[in-house]
């Protein structure tokens, strides 16, 4: 298991250990490659609120795109992928062949979505757009030899909270603010 050494994903991953054998498990690691997109100055804010506190950076964001922007401090998602194409040359090569369990955060999700399905940004903008991805949701890949010369993984679960509603637990998605449109 990998997880963010970011509070909630470090309680997720306790939360985890306490309901598996943990002995079974190769590692246990909290690693920092893992932490939330860091959002620098705009942190906290909406698009709405980018736009009101800092226009000339709402410009820039507007210009050079969603993907590629970085905020005075923080990353921008080609940032983040490729601190996460480390992540998977560690698991390609100290994890080979083994099932691994990965604790993090909604952009990491989808950096990681972008690197393993391939995706171009456009698509892996589209897939932010469509929806949040859901506090404990379970995204997987198995791996299936029949694709490519190799073989390679392919998207299982996407999104998967079914044990959360089965138990009666509350999904938390809080929109960022009604009024306004994800870009």
């Amino acid at each position: 298991m990998l997880y963010s050494p970011y509070v909630r994903a470090q309680q997720t991953a306790q939360a985890v250990l306490a309901r598996i054998d943990a002995d079974s498990l190769a590692s246990v690691v909290a690693d920092e490659r893992l932490r939330e997109k860091e959002f620098g100055i705009l942190d906290r804010l909406t698009v709405h609120g980018i736009a009101s506190k800092y226009p000339e950076l709402y410009e820039q964001r507007q210009h050079v795109g969603k993907f590629y922007f970085r905020p005075p401090g923080g990353e921008s998602w080609c940032d983040v992928i490729l601190r996460l194409r480390s992540v998977l040359d560690t698991i390609t090569r100290e994890y080979r062949g083994e099932r691994v369990l990965i604790v993090g955060h909604q952009v990491i999700v989808n950096c990681l979505r972008y690197l393993l399905e391939r995706c171009d940004e456009q698509a892996i903008l589209a897939i932010d757009k469509a929806a949040d991805v859901p506090n404990c949701g379970v995204t997987s890949y198995a791996f299936n030899p029949a694709l490519g010369r190799h073989g390679k993984l392919q998207l299982d679960l996407c999104n998967f909270v079914a044990p959360l509603e089965a138990a009666g637990t509350p999904i938390t998605a809080q929109p960022d603010m009604p009024a306004a449109p994800k870009s």
